[in-house]
């Protein structure tokens, strides 16, 4: 999957990707920690608190996630999704098991339920596919032999999140196990059609939301994301896998313009709502919580890394090459974020989630980055080797 989303937009750009990821700082360092370290400074219990403001920026929070899924679902083509399910789904399920149980469990061994176990084992599972692809990019490994299949895992993540919202919203309304899967199966056929008409059609939507006029252009692209944002909502589907899928949609040079014409405003909307999110953080929940973030740090940071070895493994990548692959997953950030709001947005879990959250993504937003720059120094020492790094193409053997 050579061209698939993070690369095909960085080769587009000039060596920048984006992803799923707000806004990426230079040299590989999300900006996502500051963000909440920015709101909780700011929020209930922080340095100076702020009031009157919650209104607005819980609309602007909510803008951010849609349109941080719309520039994703812009990223990738239906032809790319299909390509990365079917090469990745044994990794992707590898991926699922090996880090969304350390999440459960310790959920479970805090007495969170099954509800808390749910939400926690999504903000554990998925990584950060903006931290990623910047890092990749940085490190000069774009065009790497194990890229593919970190980007591969990448993309069935995203496909899983468009089950597992909708699930997880389910169960935080506390609907009826018919309602519950209703709303799954709603998700995933329209997930089939969307992925159908794109397939298809692709080229139809696009010229429907073209324009030569910017201005007209921006409006109706943002206008149609809203709308279908909003339409997926009111079918207790997440408003952010409708705008994912409204971006899958739109493919070619349309998709290229209206990334790059809405990008500023997912970087500002999307910035807005990780300040939302550690707003809504008592910084008096984080140090009880330092010592849990740290374990689930730990545990999926080793959890990662194997997933990753194991898939590079699969299609015969040398053992650098594997150390990197998996080190390149490490990075949480965004979405793990969103999963944790749409809890305590819902108020169906403990209110120390919301802590543990924002604890365990500013430690994994930092070792994601450090962990893809020093695996391969570490791996040649492990291996009692010398030489230089390798970022370029690597030799079949690393």
């Amino acid at each position: 999957m050579r061209a698939s989303g993070a690369g095909r937009a960085a080769r587009r750009r000039g060596g920048d990707p984006p992803g799923r990821g707000a806004g990426v700082a230079p040299q590989g360092l999300s900006p996502i920690p500051l963000y909440l370290l920015g709101g909780l400074a700011f929020g209930n219990g922080g340095l100076i608190p702020l009031g009157g403001i919650e209104e607005f920026t819980t609309l602007a929070g909510e803008v951010g996630v849609v349109l941080l899924l719309l520039l994703l679902g812009l990223e990738y083509s239906a032809a790319e999704l299909v390509t990365g399910l079917r090469r990745s789904w044994t990794a992707g399920l590898l991926d699922i098991v090996l880090n969304a149980a350390p999440g459960v469990a310790v959920a479970l061994v805090l007495g969170w339920g099954p509800v808390g176990a749910l939400v926690l084992g999504g903000v554990t599972y998925i990584s950060s596919s903006g931290i990623v692809a910047k890092v990749l990019s940085d490190l000069g490994r774009l065009g790497n032999r194990e890229t593919p299949v970190v980007l591969s895992i990448l993309v069935f993540e995203d496909l899983v999140m468009a089950v597992y919202l909708p699930i997880l919203v389910a169960v935080l309304v506390g609907v009826s196990l018919i309602g519950g899967l209703t709303a799954v199966g709603v998700s995933v056929a329209v997930l089939a059609v969307v992925l159908l008409v794109a397939l298809r059609y692709g080229r139809y939507v696009s010229a429907l939301v073209d324009s030569p006029d910017r201005e007209v252009f921006l409006l109706k692209v943002l206008g149609l994301a809203l709308l279908v944002a909003g339409f997926a909502q009111a079918m207790q589907v997440s408003a952010a896998v409708g705008a994912f899928l409204l971006g899958i949609a739109i493919s070619g040079s349309t998709a290229e313009n209206a990334t790059k014409l809405l990008e500023p405003l997912r970087d500002l909307f999307a910035a807005v709502f990780f300040v939302v999110f550690g707003l809504n953080t008592d910084p008096a929940t984080i140090p009880p919580m330092l010592g849990w973030a740290v374990v689930l740090a730990v545990s999926t940071t080793l959890t990662k890394i194997a997933t990753g070895w194991w898939a590079a493994r699969q299609v015969g990548i040398g053992p650098l090459g594997r150390a990197r692959a998996g080190a390149a997953l490490v990075a949480r950030g965004e979405f793990s974020i969103v999963i944790a709001g749409l809890a305590v947005g819902y108020a169906a879990v403990d209110g120390r989630l919301a802590a543990l959250a924002t604890t365990y993504v500013l430690l994994m937003a930092i070792i994601g980055p450090v962990a893809a720059r020093v695996v391969e120094p570490v791996a040649r020492r492990l291996r009692g080797t010398a030489g230089p790094r390798t970022a370029a193409v690597p030799t079949a053997g690393t």
